[in-house]
């Protein structure tokens, strides 16, 4: 498809020009931009271009969402015309880390630290929330426990409990093995480290303030020097400065050392430096920080328990928009390692809830077919825990929702901090999340749980209905006063514009193979998994369908087939996406996972090329799903009907569980 100069034009233009672009590169659908002064974007004007499909600002960086097959196009055309050098994806990823402020930066690491072992984190604090339906008294019994009732369930419980305590137990591995990789060292090396910290030699930190209240802290004197011997069990603070340490030593030895050597002298030379500093200086200063910052919170807790659930749950959902949300899940972990329970996390749970129940009130207010399914299927996911579909695909698009959200949420909060409601662990932060609270306290819980259901619903609705009655009486003034001709000259509009082409127009490429008309395309399943609306894809260029319809799948497998008999249109560098061409013209893109283009290919096998035939159930590529998925990328893959097809009339999609090439997900009805 040919590429209009001048749009491109437009578009340079409009994010500011030339002067304004620090650097420039592309995926397989969109153009990155890292800008100089992102308050120059013309946002009207990229709206305006037939190109554009859609916009958005991440992390740094402007992206103008183009769609398949053309965005490479546009790239080459705006290199040209701008004379600017290529980037690569790396090279526009790092200049826009360094425009973020220190703060934002600061929230990013600890994103990307947090983000890989949440899952573990979330298993864990399931498990123990059935230990505690187990073991906690009171619940199904007076003064009693289900265990104390039925012995013969102790040991099932203690299994339990054990299978779920060790994610906490060993907690500082598991942010060793994070934090190490993400400030480049060896993740192995921050295994051990984090090991290193709760050594069973130790004292656990559990048992840390009954042992100084004992006069029992075991200490090593080193010369005279007085070192309190103990681990840091559920400490956030001791592990991340000690890793940041081991992985710059071990980068800085990893360049001095000789090949030959670097076996007898890195690794050891770095473990044991990082591992004396972390027992002499750096865990006892932040161990001494953490418990300031804890008893800080605690404080506020306990003198402004109200104030601090006003502020805390009327503005978590902020919190997730800015990104910030994840600075207290260190916060969380915290407060469970030392005082055995969080505050906040309730709040949390109770936030994700009334998001989800303002997002499903827009059901009874939107009137388009769309964005009712969508308001439907994000609040289940928050339902379940995950905000961001409900937040940015709805809430935030019509604001009141999201206010009435946090409203709710903010009453919620009050009651919990009243009423001293904690978690034991972090689980699913939804209506599950009752199985993290203290058992004691599920009634107080569940009275939250109601309120923030029941009030951003009922705003929301009364509101919403009132404004599209307001709008009515606007339109239907409107109307009434508006000159009879202009009427005439609308209705004949209306008339031209759904007037029927001439069959005689259709082109071969549109709507024909050979001398046989396809009327419909039935596109298989390229995997194994269970098919998803876009809408539930944690990017907007394809949850808000920028780039065209289409379907997803969360997959169970990591072999993508041929949906069709097809050529290879185009093959991504990064592997990680194809386009294929059906013989009617019609293209179709395959993108496995969400932003995994940073992996350059890694974790990717192609078994095509561009041009190449293939035939429906042929492989396409593998992935390494542990590769993906300990990067942080979603595996979730996007099949999509790229914008600007003229011989599509529409496209029906079926969700569900799906077999690759044994069920359709998408049936594409050609025109003509």
């Amino acid at each position: 498809m040919a590429i209009d100069k001048k749009q491109v034009e437009e578009i340079v233009r409009a994010v500011g020009g030339k002067e304004n672009i620090e650097a420039a590169t592309h995926c397989v659908t969109r153009l990155r931009f890292a800008l100089y002064d992102e308050s120059k974007v013309d946002t009207e004007s990229l709206d305006q271009n037939d190109l554009v499909k859609g916009q958005f600002s991440s992390q740094g960086q402007f992206q103008v969402v183009i769609g398949p097959g053309l965005v490479d196009k546009v790239y080459d055309e705006m290199i040209q015309i701008t004379g600017g050098d290529r980037s690569s994806k790396d090279d526009v990823k790092a200049v826009a880390g360094k425009k973020q402020n220190p703060i934002q930066r600061a929230i990013k690491t600890l994103s990307d630290i947090f983000i890989p072992i949440l899952p573990a984190i979330i298993t864990a604090g399931l498990l123990l929330g059935i230990n505690n339906i187990l073991t906690g008294p009171g619940i199904f019994f007076d003064g009693k426990s289900l265990v104390d009732v039925y012995p013969a369930w102790k040991d099932l419980a203690s299994i339990i409990n054990t299978i779920a305590s060790t994610a906490f137990t060993f907690l500082p591995a598991l942010i060793g093995w994070a934090a190490v990789k993400r400030f480049g060292g060896s993740p192995l090396l921050g295994i051990v480290l984090g090991l290193i910290l709760v050594h069973p030699d130790l004292l656990s930190a559990y048992g840390y303030a009954d042992a100084v209240n004992n006069g029992t802290v075991p200490t090593w004197n080193l010369f005279g020097w007085e070192i309190e011997k103990i681990g840091y069990q559920g400490q956030v603070l001791p592990v991340l400065v000690s890793a940041y340490l081991l992985a710059k030593m071990e980068i800085f030895l990893n360049k001095r050392v000789h090949d030959s050597i670097k076996l007898l002298v890195v690794a050891p030379v770095t473990l044991l430096i990082t591992g004396f500093l972390a027992f002499t200086i750096i865990g006892p200063v932040t161990f001494a920080i953490a418990n300031a910052i804890t008893s800080g919170l605690i404080y506020v807790y306990d003198s402004y328990a109200a104030l601090g659930g006003l502020i805390y749950g009327g503005l978590y959902a902020l919190l997730v928009i800015t990104g910030m949300h994840h600075t207290f899940l260190a916060v969380d972990v915290q407060l469970i390692g030392s005082q055995g329970g969080t505050f906040l996390w309730p709040m949390l749970a109770l936030s994700n809830i009334a998001q989800g129940s303002a997002a499903l009130a827009m059901m009874l207010v939107l009137r388009e077919k769309k964005m009712r399914g969508l308001a439907a299927t994000s609040s289940v996911s928050a339902f379940l825990g995950v905000t961001e579909p409900a937040i940015f695909g709805v809430n935030i698009r019509y604001r009141y929702p999201f206010i009435f959200g946090m409203i709710g949420s903010a009453i919620g909060g009050v009651l919990l901090t009243m009423n001293n409601v904690q978690a034991t662990s972090i689980g699913v932060g939804g209506v599950p999340g009752f199985l993290s609270i203290f058992p004691n306290k599920w009634g107080v819980f569940f009275i939250g749980m109601a309120i923030v259901l029941v009030v951003p619903f009922v705003l929301t609705v009364l509101f919403g209905r009132a404004k599209l009655r307001k709008e009515d009486r606007s339109a239907s003034n409107e109307t009434i006063n508006e000159p009879k001709a202009a009427t005439s000259q609308s209705a004949s509009v209306v008339t031209s514009s759904t007037a029927k082409t001439d069959p005689n127009q259709r082109t071969r490429s549109a709507a024909q193979v050979g001398d046989e008309a396809v009327n419909t395309l039935e596109i298989m399943a390229p995997l194994t998994g269970q098919a998803v609306s876009l809408e539930q894809v944690p990017d907007p260029a394809f949850a808000e369908k920028q780039m065209g319809e289409g379907v997803a799948i969360e997959p169970s497998g990591n072999v993508v087939v041929a949906p069709f008999d097809a050529q290879v249109a185009h093959v991504i560098k990064s592997k990680h996406a194809v386009i294929l061409e059906h013989a009617s013209g019609l293209q179709v893109l395959i993108h496995v996972g969400i932003n995994t283009v940073s992996l350059k290919g890694e974790g990717f096998n192609m078994h095509v090329e561009a041009g190449e035939h293939v035939k429906a159930g042929q492989k396409l590529l593998e992935f390494d799903r542990k590769v993906i998925e300990d990067a942080g990328y979603p595996l979730i893959t996007p099949i999509i009907i790229p914008d600007g097809q003229d011989m599509v009339e529409r496209v029906e999609v079926t969700t569900g569980d799906v077999t690759s090439n044994q069920n359709g997900v998408l049936k594409v009805h050609l025109k003509g």
